[in-house]
C-alpha cells in the first residue's frame, strides 16, 4: 500500500493537471472577450466541448486497466493536455488575424485538452484506488485536491504577473512554461510508483471496451453510484454561474466585490476539505458515508439561507453564507471522491479504471449540465418574478437535489472500510 510520500507525489500529478486547465478556463477566456473582443458565448462553448469530451473517460480507464500500467496513460494524458493548451493559446493568438482559423485550431484544442484530463485524471485516481489503503484514502483525496487547488492558485497568479503587459509571444511562452513543466513535474512525480505497487490485471478481462463498460454498468453498486454522481454534481454545480448575478442584482455588489465573494466561497471550499482529511483520517472521526451525507445537508441548509436573504438583501449577510456553503460543498467533495475510490475496488476485480472513467465521465456531464440548467432555470422564473424570488427559487431546487442525494448516500456509500472482492467468470 503507498505510503505518504506516495500519495504527495501523486498529488504533484493532480496539481500540475489544475495548472494547465487554470489557464484555458480562466486566463484564455479573459483574452478572448477582452483582448479579442469575442462574444462571452464562444469561450463558454469551448469549456463545454473540454467537457463534452470526457465522456471518453471510461475508455481511458478501461486502457489503463488492461495492461495494469496506469502511469504511462497519466503521462501520456498530460502531453495530450500540454499540447492543447498550446493550441488553444495559439488559437486565441490567430483569432486577431482570421477568426475561422483562430476557431478551428480552438476546437482542435479544446478538444485535446479534454482528452488529456479525461486519460490522465481517470487514470490517476485507478491508481490512488489501487494503491492506497482503505483509512488513508479520505486523506488521499483531501491532499490531491488540496493540491490541485494550489496549483490553480498559484498558476493563475504568477501567469497574470508575466503576461503583463500582454503580447501574444508572451502568451505562447508562458502557456508552454506552464506546460512543460507540468509534463516534467508528472514524469518525476510518476517514476517507479508501480513498480513498488503493481497493479494486476484481471485474468478474465475482456479484451473489448463495451463488454468491460457492461459488466461495470451490470454490478448494482456501480450503477446507483453513478446516478448518485450525476445527481449530486448536478447540485454541485447549479450554483456556478448564477451566485455572482445573484450577488450583483439582489445585493449591489460591484464586480469586485461578487469577484471576492467567489474566492472566498473558494476559500470554504479548502477549509472543509482540510477538515474532512483532518477529522476522517487524523481524528477518525465518522466515516466517509457520513461526511458526505453532512456535505449534502449543510450545503443543502446553506443554500436555503441564501435564498432567503435575497427578502432583506442585506450586503453584509450574503458572504457568511457563502463561505458556509464552500465548506460544506469542500466536505461533501473530498468525502464523495475517497468513497469514488473505496467503491472502485468493489466487484470484479481489474476494473478500477472503467468505473473511475463512468464516474468521472457523469461527474463532467453534471458539471455542465448542472451550470447550464441553474443558468436557465433562472432565466425562466426571471420572467415571471422579480430577481430576488427567481434566484431564491433556484437555489432552493438546488437545496432540494442536494438533500435527495443525502438519503441516496444511505444507499449507495459503502458505510466502512470496503475490501476487494474477486468474482469468478459469470458471477
Amino acid at each position: 500500500m503507498a505510503g505518504w510520500i506516495t500519495i504527495v507525489r501523486l498529488g504533484l500529478v493532480q496539481m500540475a493537471l489544475g495548472a494547465i486547465v487554470v489557464l484555458t478556463t480562466s486566463t484564455l477566456n479573459r483574452l478572448m472577450v477582452v483582448e479579442m473582443a469575442l462574444p462571452a458565448v464562444l469561450p463558454g462553448a469551448l469549456v463545454g466541448l473540454h467537457y463534452g469530451i470526457q465522456v471518453t473517460r471510461p475508455n481511458w480507464g478501461f486502457l489503463s486497466d488492461r495492461g495494469g500500467h496506469r502511469t504511462q496513460w497519466i503521462v501520456a494524458g498530460m502531453v495530450l493536455l500540454g499540447l492543447g493548451a498550446l493550441g488553444a493559446a495559439a488559437g486565441v493568438v490567430l483569432f486577431a488575424t482570421s477568426f475561422a482559423a483562430g476557431l478551428a485550431v480552438s476546437v482542435l484544442s479544446y478538444a485535446l485538452i479534454g482528452l488529456g484530463v479525461g486519460a490522465s485524471g481517470t487514470s490517476l485516481l485507478a491508481l490512488l484506488a489501487g494503491i492506497v489503503a482503505p483509512q488513508r484514502r479520505a486523506a488521499a483525496a483531501t491532499i490531491t485536491w488540496l493540491m490541485m487547488i494550489a496549483g490553480i492558485a498559484v498558476t493563475a497568479a504568477t501567469a497574470g504577473l508575466f503576461l503583463d503587459p500582454y503580447t501574444p509571444a508572451r502568451l505562447m511562452q508562458v502557456v508552454a512554461t506552464v506546460a512543460g513543466g507540468a509534463v516534467a513535474v508528472t514524469l518525476l512525480a510518476v517514476a517507479g510508483i508501480e513498480g513498488r505497487a503493481p497493479i494486476r490485471p484481471a485474468p478474465d478481462r475482456p479484451t473489448r471496451f463495451r463488454e468491460g463498460l457492461r459488466e461495470v454498468w451490470a454490478e448494482p453498486q456501480a450503477r446507483n453510484f453513478t446516478i448518485f454522481v450525476f445527481l449530486s454534481m448536478t447540485a454541485y454545480f447549479m450554483q456556478e454561474l448564477i451566485l455572482e448575478p445573484y450577488a450583483g442584482l439582489v445585493f449591489g455588489f460591484t464586480p469586485g466585490q461578487s469577484t471576492s465573494l467567489s474566492g472566498a466561497q473558494n476559500g470554504g471550499v479548502f477549509l472543509g476539505m482540510l477538515t474532512v482529511g483532518i477529522a476522517a483520517t487524523g481524528l477518525r472521526i465518522g466515516s466517509l458515508r457520513t461526511w458526505v451525507i453532512v456535505g449534502c445537508l449543510g450545503s443543502a441548509a446553506s443554500l436555503g439561507v441564501i435564498s432567503a436573504l435575497g427578502g432583506p438583501a442585506l450586503p453584509g449577510t450574503l458572504m457568511p453564507a457563502v463561505v458556509a456553503l464552500g465548506v460544506f460543498n469542500g466536505i461533501f467533495a473530498v468525502a464523495a471522491i475517497g468513497s469514488m475510490m473505496a467503491l472502485a475496488g468493489q466487484g470484479r476485480a481489474g476494473r478500477e479504471g472503467t468505473r473511475m472513467g463512468l464516474w468521472g465521465a457523469a461527474q463532467a456531464i453534471a458539471a455542465g449540465f448542472g451550470g447550464l440548467t441553474g443558468a436557465a432555470a433562472v432565466d425562466v422564473a426571471r420572467q415571471a418574478m422579480t430577481d430576488a424570488p427567481a434566484f431564491g427559487t433556484v437555489f432552493l431546487a438546488e437545496a432540494g437535489l442536494f438533500a435527495l442525494t443525502a438519503l441516496m448516500a444511505l444507499r449507495v456509500v459503502a458505510a466502512g472500510p470496503p475490501r476487494m472482492t474477486t468474482l469468478a467468470p459469470g458471477e
